[in-house]
C-alpha cells in the first residue's frame, strides 16, 4: 500500500502507511530528510509499527534512521544511492526490513 501511495505524491516524496491506511506523507520538500520529519510528524504516534516509503534512494541513513527512532519497521524504497549498504547496515542494526523496489517514481 505505502509503495503505491507513495506514486502519486509530489517528489520528495515519504509515506507513513499502516493497515492499508496513509498516516503520515511528507512531500515537495527540498530535502528527503525534511520529508521524513514531516511525514512523522503528521503519524505521530501512529508511526509505531508502520512502514515508510520513499519515491526515491536515500543518500543517507539520516532519513531511516529518524523513521526508526519513531517506530517504523519496515522501509520501501528504490535504492540506487552509493550508500546503500550503509543504510541497510541501520536498518539491520534495528531489525527493521528494508526493500529495493529498484524503481523510482521521483518526478523531477
Amino acid at each position: 500500500f505505502a509503495w503505491k501511495a507513495v506514486k502519486g505524491i509530489k517528489s520528495n516524496a515519504i509515506v507513513i502507511a499502516k493497515d492499508e491506511a496513509l498516516l503520515g506523507m511528507g512531500a515537495g520538500q527540498p530535502s528527503r530528510v525534511v520529508s521524513v520529519e514531516l511525514a512523522l510528524k503528521r503519524a505521530g504516534e501512529r508511526a509505531e509499527g508502520s512502514v515508510l516509503a520513499s519515491d526515491a534512494f536515500f543518500p543517507f541513513p539520516d532519513g531511516p534512521e529518524l523513521a526508526i527512532r519513531a517506530g517504523v519497521t519496515a522501509i520501501v524504497q528504490p535504492g540506487g544511492s552509493i550508500r546503500d549498504e550503509e543504510i541497510v547496515d541501520v536498518a539491520n542494526k534495528h531489525n527493521v526490513a528494508m526493500a529495493f523496489t529498484g524503481i523510482r517514481h521521483l518526478r523531477h
